[in-house]
């Protein structure tokens, strides 16, 4: 795997384990102890930025990386960045208010269709030709 890669997917990492850094810094702050999932709306906010993040890595890790092997490690690199602007923009917009994360979500969402469907031909073309 490329190092610029791996990168990605270190950062990809270290993003969601600040997002779950949150999650525990807004419950002590509003106060709303474990297990208690709502009772607080900027709590209940930060908590589904940290949730959908966890949703969206499930796609994302193995679509980057299959596409690093079958495509090309430079524009996974640059799509797998792409991808974490796109949550970063989420996080910010899902933590002021729920209609401002749009934008970070389209972001984000378009880098994993690209990867999961330029992975999708990698794989066919490498076992065509």
């Amino acid at each position: 795997m490329s190092p610029l890669v791996s990168l990605i997917t270190v950062l990809a990492l270290l993003l969601y384990f600040v997002l779950t850094i949150n999650v525990t810094r807004y419950r002590v702050k509003y106060n709303v102890p474990a297990p208690q999932m709502i009772g607080n709306q900027d709590f209940e906010r930060v908590l589904r930025v940290q949730q959908n993040t966890l949703e969206q890595l499930v796609l994302f890790l193995p679509v980057l990386w299959l596409f690093s092997l079958y495509v090309s490690p430079l524009w996974g690199t640059v799509l797998g960045a792409i991808w974490l602007i796109g949550r970063i923009a989420y996080a910010w917009g899902y933590y002021q208010a729920a209609k401002r994360r749009i934008i970070g979500f389209v972001i984000s969402s378009i880098s994993s269709l690209v990867l999961l469907l330029g992975s999708l031909i990698g794989i066919i073309w490498v076992t065509i030709f």
